[in-house]
This record gives C-alpha cells, structure tokens and sequence, in this order.
C-alpha cells in the first residue's frame, strides 16, 4: 500500500476537484466585484450584459438570487452576496453573470455598469490605530484583556520597573492571503428537489449545513460533496460566493452551474489573514528569568469586525513562566475583504512579535537564546493549575541544537566569501484541539472494511490516516481498509481546520471499532451462527472461540450478512478539566545575507516538534515542510499591498510573492515521539500548524545574527538591510 493513499491519483491527475465536474447542460457563472471600497451601489446597467452573446441569467442586488443568510453553531452568521446594495470593501462580489460557456459569461460581465455613492475609506492599519476598538472576547468566551500580578505587585508597569533587564519594541505582520493552488469554485447539480453542490470545503456537512440555511431548506436536501481540496488553510473552512451564487443560480434556471474565481478575485472575494501591530515589553532577572510579560496587539478587520487576530493571547498567555503578564488584544475595523483564520491563526503572527522579543532580551543578557527559552520553560500555562499532558520542549531543543550544529553559532554571525551567514531559532506551539467527529466503520463479507466520516483532506494526509488508524483498530493490514470521506451523506466529521483531524476522527475511529467488533462477537454467538453459545474473542481480523477460528468475512457470510456497521462519535470531554494540551517545537534557520545586495536567503532549515503519536511519518513530515516554508515565506516574500482606496496592488501570483524551490534549501524535519493518550486515546496531537508558528522569528533572528541589523516587520525586503 503507497505511504500516501491519495497521492497517486493527484500525480496522475485523476483525483476529480470541485470544478471537475460535468454535467450535460450546464452553464457557467462569473462574479462581478466592486471597484470602490465604501459607499452604496446607486444602479447597475446590466442591459449590454443581458444582450451579449450566450447570456442566460445576470444577478444584482436590484435583481438577486433568492438567498438568505445562514448561521454555524460558533462561528455564528455567514455573509451571503447580493442581499443589499452596500459595499464595505474593494472587490466585493456584487453581481453574477451566467452564460453558455465560462468566456461569455466573464465577457459579459465586464459589460455590467455600476454607479456608486461613494463614501470615504479607511484601508490603512497604521491610519485606523487611532480608533482602535475593544476585541470581542474570544471564541472560548475569555476577554481580551488579560492580567495576572505577582503577590504585592500593583501593576505590569511595575514589575517591568523592577526588573533589571528590559526590552521593549513594536512589531508588525502584513496581509496575507491562502493563495490555495485550487481556486474557490462550486459545481451546482438539482435533481427531484435535491442540490448535489461540488465545492472544496474544510467540513462537507458544516458546508451542506450552511448551503441549506441560505437556501432555507432542510439539510437532508443538501449533498455536499468535496473527497479532494485543492488547499484551503482556513479558507474553505466557510462556504464560498461562488457555491451560494452557483446553487441559487442552479435552482434559477434549472440546469447545473459551474462557478469559480479567477486567481485576482481569490484575493479579495474570500477571506485572508488580519495584518498585525504588536507591542511587546519583556522584564528579566540577570540571569534570564522572566519577571514580566506585556503584550499588547492590534490587528486588522473587516468593517462587519467578524474575526479577530488572537496574537498575544495565543503565545504570550500560554508559552513562557513568568509572574506577571499583562496582555490586550484591539482591532482596527477596515474597510478591506473579511479576515478569517489561516494556518496558526494568532499563533503565526505572534510567534514571530514574541521570539523576535525574547531573542532580543538574550542578546540584551548576552545569553544563548536556547539557554534563555528554557529557563523560562513553562509547565502549565502561567497563571493555570492545569499542566501540559505532556512537554519534551527541552528534548527538541537539544536535539535540534546537535543536529544543527548549534555550538559553533557565534554572537554576531560569520562570512563566507561575500556572504554574511547568520543562524537563529524559535520556539513553536500550538494547541493541541479536538473538534466533535463521528466514523462509521463497516466490517464487509469480503474480509476488507470501511471506514467513512464526512471530513475533508485538504492535503493533510487524513484520508491515508482513516486506513492506518482503522486498520490497527481493527486488527488488520491496512490493505483491507478502504477510507471514504469528503461526503455530506457520511457521519458528519466536523471541519478539518486547527491541527484536530487525525486526533478527532482518529479516536472516534477507536470507539466504532471497538463497537463493530462487540457486535460481531454477538452475531457470531448467536442461534444458528457458527460460534452459538461460545465465549468468543477477536484478533487478527479472526473470531475465536473453542480451538476454532473464523475471519469476520467468514462469520458474515456464515450467517447470510453482507456487512455489519457501527459510528464511534468523539469530542472533547473531561480531559480538559484536568490538563492543558499543545504541541511543541524548536525550530532553527540559518540565513545568507549578500554583502552587497543585502539578498537574504535561507540556507538551512530544521525544525523538531514534539507532537504526540505520528501515525504517518511522511504525511506529517509534508505537513511540518510545508509549514516552515510559509514560515519562510512570511519573512522574506508574502504580504499583501493594499492602496489607499482599497485596491490590492499585488493581487495575483506576480505581485504576491511565494517562495518557489529556488528559494527553499533542503528541510530538515525529526519528530520526537511520545505519545500523549491524556489528549486522545489514538495519543496523536496535531502537526498541520505548528510547523509555520516560530519560522519567521527565526529567520529574522538569524538575518541579526548575520547582520547586527533587527528587523520588526515582515516580510524583510532589502531596503531594511541597507546601510544607512
């Protein structure tokens, strides 16, 4: 069996993604944005649209598809186009053309006149810093602001006073967005009252959920069907315009729909990651240990201010000991596209603010910054009782140090040639979650079984999980196990988003098990079966009783059963009140800064993570390449620049910058295994995130090393590394 079950269908390209599909008389959709980034849409002249050739069905707010708005238990109201004539943001769907072929219809829809009453705009993070507004609480309910004070010690101000050793700075994160390779694209098909919607998604029943709100139907008149993503990272993790648009569009005009994004409406039609201001103040005894912690941050939103950057509360709440810590979390309302979560929200951006600090504080302490991570090592995130399940922090920590040669790092760098080389390093957590799952796994005649959950593989390698997790469950080779998934007719799996998925659906995989077996020892025993009356047991996929043994494929077909099925459900319990749970990780970079182009290249990366059971090593090793990279990526190429009046400068793969194989060295990647059953009965914990948290800082880190220069925003470009 191939290491990676969907991998051979991607290369060969018969894995089928949402705008795959086809279907006899279908029609294709284009989405009309707005080109102002505030104000009222006053008129659209679709009068040249309608009369283009192949034009069936063109949308507007004066003319909309029946569409209302729908709601997600947690993540509350999802926005639906073309319900009213406001617009809050450059680029926002506000029309949608349908036509015979995909050309006629986006030509048409450059033929859409829009009149606007426009209003001014508020597109900057800097400018809005002003008007800041108080964050909501979080989506566990804690506030945004956050203090805990020493005994006999009034203020953070204080503490930071008494401290011998200060550092204080201002730090900054751009915009970004997914840039998923597979743009956000619906495939719509009605049959007899039922919508079949094709669409990538991060949840196939959250996506037919939200798809039937806004269609005010039941759910069960929604199948969604999405078994390959093509990318998402948070994304897809919500229904796209083009799936709303395509599915109203489809019941319109009674014929399928295709609708997808060109690659510049990707970047403002979807959802992307706030830009971030952090300011951070770290107070420390002269021997480095932390006696305060203030870590205040702002970040960007859209102006409906549904989504809020979590920086400080998602590193400086939870990662260092220290006595008193003081944290705050505001937000600027933009008139800019929605923001949402993206791989490590709050975690990415504010790793790189917090070890760009605590690297600081160690040269300010001429101290090793590993020296100085781990005589802050945490035990329990500050201010809690409840300890980490399990830490080997120190453990990655000195074993990537060996492996990177980390003893013969100098202070203040080295030069090859023309080359300054710098090394540097970072910590990375993430939390370790479980989302509510539910498998259901089939024993079959045949002597092979299924295991199925409405989740999503985004890429992450859940499908190869489901078959080896099944497998040892069931006591079989992993041959046998056929996964099935990405379908809204399956137990619903939840959203595949926050590092869960292997340790949500892999313990409810555990639980069907268990219960699939437990039935069968009872088919088996029962009259006229071929173990009647006998104390029986299971092992190797065999029933056992009496000196006699029988595969479950035998059993089944002795009693005239083609299969015999049971659902495990799982979903976080009382293991919260006792521990608290995160992956760990250290990660090392070394950079080359040129002389005298002041080119910073990576030129070694290693990151070593402490992140439970790795059920497979190569699909988890994807995951953390993956995630350092777009940890390189953030430092040195990625941000979105937005004008004044709200236009995206660089909305295409021109302009936004991604690092390609030229600019990514060998990645080195090791796991120390220890698994965690406190967290999940599998003892997994989650490795699709943590690898990007903690990158940056340590290719900034190591760009001081190489050049004495500290540099507080990113991306670095090389106008911040030339001489004054």
């Amino acid at each position: 069996m191939p290491s990676r079950l969907d991998g051979p269908l991607k290369v060969s390209g018969r894995a089928e993604y949402g705008a795959d599909h086809n279907f006899p008389g279908m029609a294709y959709g284009y989405v009309v944005l707005s080109t102002i980034a505030n104000g009222e849409i006053e008129a659209m002249d679709v009068t040249a649209a309608k009369s283009a050739p192949g034009v069936i069905g063109v949308y507007t707010p004066f003319d909309p598809l029946e569409l209302r708005t729908p709601s997600l238990p947690m993540f509350g109201e999802t926005w639906v186009p073309l319900q009213n004539r406001d617009v809050a943001y450059y680029g926002q769907p506000i029309g949608f053309v349908v036509a015979e072929t995909f050309e006629q219809a986006r030509d048409a829809a450059m033929l859409v006149d829009v009149t606007y009453r426009e209003r001014p705009a508020l597109t900057s993070l800097e400018d809005g810093l002003a008007s800041a507004e108080e964050a909501p609480p979080g989506f566990d309910g804690s506030p945004q602001t956050h203090t805990l004070l020493a005994s006999g010690v009034d203020s953070i101000e204080d503490a930071l006073a008494d401290s011998p050793v200060v550092v204080e700075a201002t730090y900054s994160t751009a915009t970004q967005n997914h840039a998923a390779m597979e743009p956000h694209s619906a495939v719509a098909v009605w049959d007899s009252g039922v919508l079949t919607i094709y669409s990538g998604n991060q949840g196939s029943d959250l996506q037919a959920m939200e798809v039937a709100g806004a269609l005010a139907l039941d759910p069960s008149a929604v199948h969604a069907v999405n078994p390959f993503v093509g990318g998402a990272f948070g994304g897809k993790g919500r229904t796209s315009t083009p799936a709303f648009l395509a599915a109203a569009a489809a019941r319109a005009l009674d014929r399928p729909i295709k609708a997808a994004l060109s690659r510049e409406q990707v970047f403002t039609a979807t959802a992307g990651r706030a830009a971030t201001v952090q300011k951070i103040a770290l107070g420390a005894d002269t021997d480095g240990r932390l006696i305060a912690v203030r870590h205040d941050s702002w970040c960007s939103t859209a102006m409906d201010r549904s989504f809020v950057e979590p920086t400080s509360h998602g590193t400086s709440r939870e990662w260092y000991a220290t006595p008193n810590l003081a944290l705050s979390q505001k937000m600027v309302p933009l008139n800019i596209p929605p923001t949402t979560f993206m791989r490590a929200p709050g975690e990415a951006p504010g790793s790189f603010a917090l070890e760009s600090a605590i690297d600081e504080l160690a040269v300010a302490l001429n101290m090793d910054p590993i020296e100085l991570r781990m005589r802050n090592n945490s035990t329990a995130p500050p201010g809690r009782d409840l300890q980490w399940s399990s830490k080997h922090l120190d453990e990655c920590f000195s074993v990537g140090a060996a492996r990177f040669g980390w003893a013969s790092r100098s202070p203040h760098g080295r030069t090859d040639g023309d080359w300054l080389v710098g090394v540097g390093t970072a910590t990375a957590m993430f939390p370790a979650l479980r989302f509510p799952a539910s498998v259901e796994v089939t024993l079959q005649a045949d002597d092979t079984a299924v295991v199925a959950t409405s989740g999503a593989d985004p890429g992450t390698g859940l499908l190869t999980v489901l078959s080896l997790v099944g497998a040892e469950s069931l006591d079989i080779t992993p041959d046998r196990i056929t996964p099935r998934l990405g379908d809204s007719a399956l137990p619903p799996g939840g959203m595949s988003g926050g590092s869960t998925a292997t340790a949500s659906a892999g313990t409810a995989i555990m639980i069907a098990a268990s219960k699939v077996i437990d039935d069968l020892l009872v088919v088996a025993t029962s009259p006229g079966s071929p173990f009647q009356g006998m104390e029986t047991s299971y092992a190797d996929g065999h029933v056992l009783a009496g000196g006699r043994t029988m595969t479950f494929g035998e059993v089944l077909r002795a009693v005239g059963r083609p299969s015999i099925s049971a659902i495990g459900s799982s979903a976080p319990g009382e293991e919260m009140t006792k521990h608290s749970f995160s992956s760990f990780g250290a990660q090392f970079c070394e950079v080359r800064v040129h002389k005298w182009t002041r080119e910073a290249r990576v030129s070694r990366m290693l990151g070593v993570f402490d992140a439970g059971r790795i059920i497979n090593d190569k699909a988890a090793r994807s995951q953390i390449m993956g995630g350092m990279i777009w940890g390189v990526s953030a430092a040195l190429h990625e941000g979105l620049e937005i004008e004044p009046n709200g236009r995206m400068a660089n909305a295409d793969f021109a302009g936004y910058l991604l690092p390609v194989n030229a600019d990514i060295p060998e990645v080195d990647v090791h796991f120390v295994q220890h698994p965690d059953t406190l967290h999940n009965a599998v003892g997994a914990r989650g490795v699709g995130e943590i690898g990007t948290v903690g990158m940056a800082a340590a290719v900034a880190n190591a760009i001081y090393n190489a050049t004495g220069v500290r540099v507080r925003h990113i991306p670095i470009v090389i106008e911040d590394l030339l001489d004054d």
